[in-house]
């Protein structure tokens, strides 16, 4: 054999080194190269994970300082809290830059399943494509691009999943025959092609990470996805029911043990009664001929105010705003012994309730970044004073008024999100302690400010909650590990924050500080995706699961009521239907007037109610009428952006008598149909 067919031999036996483009895998040990756009991208990844054997998931997150996003100041978000995590978000915004696949002409010629078209996540040759990897099973999608960028250069591509992720699943997203405006296909990035086109390179960091993607082509071909239609494919795993809960959980069996009860799904009060003291107790005269006057009220009979003394299980005495939770070895919330916090409350009793017809009791959720003085306006309405309900509401610390400074600081640094996300379950607790003592039989129904001369004004059977907008989000995650309580009504609810955020109008004062902070327009959606993990821990998204038929340990099953405003301003409807879509809600019909809706398929993937009365978790949706005018709104936008067309039927809906007779009913045990044959209006809206 001569040297020159031994050279050509070996050559060819040899393994194929990078060719073409030259590719930096200089950070592949704490980047992803398959996309350049960012070091963090495409999220969520398990590229950005490692493997731990404690972890129920076999992994965790491990983010190199080097890599995370800093403000405008030159400050990285601080990577330490991302490590607690054992996965990613069960709602993870899906964040990937495609170049070429920026404009809304590039889009259009991809064909990416629509949010107006859910159906389509499942078509044969969908080009993009989101498995479970243990199922290999399609989830419901869709696909969008970032509106909020100001040019393709910014623009990044969204996945969104209809439905939650299951809690611990890894998933696999394969992005497959983009194509361009002109129609072309789009060549993938030379990073990916290496791994893809199985061409070796002498990057040890970058090699060790391919008998993972061979796994994942090899996944992909078992569900029908061919290795060389791959733009771009890579994998995340979800993140535990515990690492998602756990926090909370263990500060609401902790504060409930504190009370002598640790059996916290038998719905039976036992142990003490929290520590109450009162600060206000107003009785109000009727009002008369002349109209209400100062300390008159036709509707509420009586306001108390006062503290509920709870444990504080964050960093600083009294749980002021800023302070977070000091975790110890396990991650778990160690607080500073004997540290209490005074949580507010103020209850209403309607005129029509007395001793001889106690008032059902319910707690309240207040509005974003409002206060428990909320629940003043709302025991006016029917649902308390004809339905003899009494609400005791209580500032819902972390997004309460009294935490805007604080979130001002956040938004200019995101190191800082722990103290809002840390400080909504501590309010959690609040809320729970507020409860128990509301149907304590030594709690507030043994106290003279809530009893009269024939005896008790409480019916304290059983508690309830409702909520509204901010109170319907948090309300979800609330109902999930409430001991107390297992009928909720969320009104204007959803969940998902980094979902709703950029679709409500609520968001434009927020991101007049959060956008100059930080200015790279393709990491602002990486920044809501990533912060979306703390956030699970205090809102519904990282709940949802256990909302209602499947119950954490310890807790009763919930069966909860979700009442939509269809174009809502404020809280997105798809958040809302992403909601009744994992907790099992079913849809009242007609949900809307035939032609309302956008949708190929309205509220596709969400069962329908079939007869009433009927027993379990719902969606309804109620509706003011399209634009006439001054009056109706508009359909929402298909696009990451807020409604703003015409009336904002956002407050407006809740206020409806029938919606308040189905509430009502609803907390009695069971839904009614207070709408007939036809969709269900409000404000004078009635139908085309």
């Amino acid at each position: 054999m001569t040297v020159a067919l031994l050279a050509a031999l070996l050559a060819l036996a040899a393994p194929a080194q990078a060719s073409g483009p030259s590719v930096d895998l200089s950070t592949a040990d704490r980047c992803d190269p398959i996309d350049p756009a960012n070091c963090l991208l495409p999220w969520p990844n398990d590229h950005f994970t490692v493997p731990d054997r404690h972890s129920s998931t076999g992994r965790r997150v491990s983010l190199d300082p080097a890599s995370m996003p800093a403000n405008v100041g030159g400050a990285p978000i601080a990577a330490s809290d991302y490590g607690y995590s054992n996965g990613f978000s069960p709602g993870s915004i899906i964040v990937t830059k495609v170049p070429g696949l920026d404009t809304p002409e590039a889009f259009a010629k991809t064909d990416p399943v629509p949010i107006t078209d859910l159906a389509r996540s499942y078509d044969r040759r969908a080009p993009v494509v989101l498995i479970n990897a243990r199922t290999l099973r399609r989830q419901l999608i869709w696909a969008e691009l970032d509106s909020q960028a100001t040019g393709p250069a910014g623009t990044t591509l969204l996945i969104h999943p209809a439905k939650n992720l299951r809690e611990g699943d890894r998933y696999i997203v394969a992005l497959r025959r983009l194509r361009g405006a002109d129609g072309r296909l789009l060549a993938p990035d030379p990073a990916f092609r290496l791994y893809r086109d199985r061409i070796k390179t002498r990057s040890w960091a970058f090699e060790r990470r391919r008998p993972h993607m061979e796994s994942i082509f090899r996944s992909l071909w078992k569900a029908g996805i061919g290795r060389y239609d791959l733009y771009r494919a890579w994998d995340f795993t979800v993140a535990s029911s515990w690492n998602l809960s756990g926090r909370l959980r263990t500060i609401r069996d902790d504060a409930f043990a504190k009370l002598g009860d640790r059996n916290l799904r038998d719905l039976k009060v036992s142990g003490r009664s929290p520590a109450f003291t009162l600060d206000k107790v107003t009785d109000f005269a009727p009002c008369g001929g002349d109209g209400c006057q100062t300390g008159e009220d036709d509707v509420i009979r009586r306001r108390v105010e006062g503290h509920v003394t709870v444990p504080c299980y964050l960093d600083q005495q009294g749980c002021p705003a800023g302070s977070r939770f000091r975790l110890g070895p396990d991650g778990l919330p160690s607080p500073i012994p004997g540290n209490t916090h005074e949580a507010n409350f103020i209850c209403n009793v309607p005129r029509s309730v007395d001793s001889a017809h106690p008032g059902r009791v319910s707690l309240y959720g207040h509005g974003l970044f409002g206060g428990a003085g909320e629940v003043n306006s709302i025991s006016r309405l029917p649902i308390a004073s004809e339905h003899r309900i009494v609400l005791c509401a209580s500032d819902w610390i972390g997004m309460s008024g009294g935490d805007l400074p604080n979130t001002a600081t956040i938004l200019q640094d995101l190191s800082r999100f722990p103290t809002l996300a840390d400080r909504l379950q501590q309010g959690m607790v609040n809320f729970l302690y507020l409860g128990r003592a509301m149907i304590h039989p030594q709690g507030f129904a043994a106290n003279a400010a809530f009893r009269d001369a024939g005896g008790s004004l409480l019916d304290t059977k059983r508690l309830y909650y409702s909520g509204g907008s901010q109170g319907g989000i948090a309300g979800g995650a609330l109902t999930a590990v409430a001991p107390d309580f297992t009928r909720s009504v969320l009104i204007v609810p959803a969940m998902n924050y980094s979902l709703l955020l950029t679709r409500s109008i609520d968001f434009d004062p927020f991101k007049a500080l959060l956008y100059p902070s930080y200015p790279d327009e393709i990491e602002r959606p990486l920044l809501l995706s990533m912060i979306q993990m703390l956030w699970d821990r205090g809102e519904p998204n990282g709940f949802a699961w256990h909302m209602t038929d499947d119950p954490y340990p310890n807790t009763p099953a919930h069966t909860v009521l979700l009442h939509m405003a269809y174009g809502d301003h404020q809280v997105a409807n798809i958040g809302t239907e992403i909601e009744a879509r994992t907790i099992g809600a079913k849809l009242r019909e007609p949900a809307l007037d035939p032609g309302r809706s956008t949708d190929v398929s309205p509220f596709y993937g969400i069962d329908r109610i079939r007869r009433f009365p009927y027993r379990g978790s719902a969606l309804v949706v109620w509706d003011i009428g399209p634009l006439r005018g001054s009056l109706g709104t508009g359909q929402p936008p298909i696009t990451n952006t807020a409604p703003r067309l015409g009336v904002d039927p956002h407050g407006v809906t809740g206020r409806e008598p029938s919606a308040q007779d189905q509430f009502s009913a609803f907390i009695d045990g069971e839904l009614i149909d207070v709408c007939g044959d036809e969709a269900c209006h409000a404000a004078g809206w009635t139908g085309p």
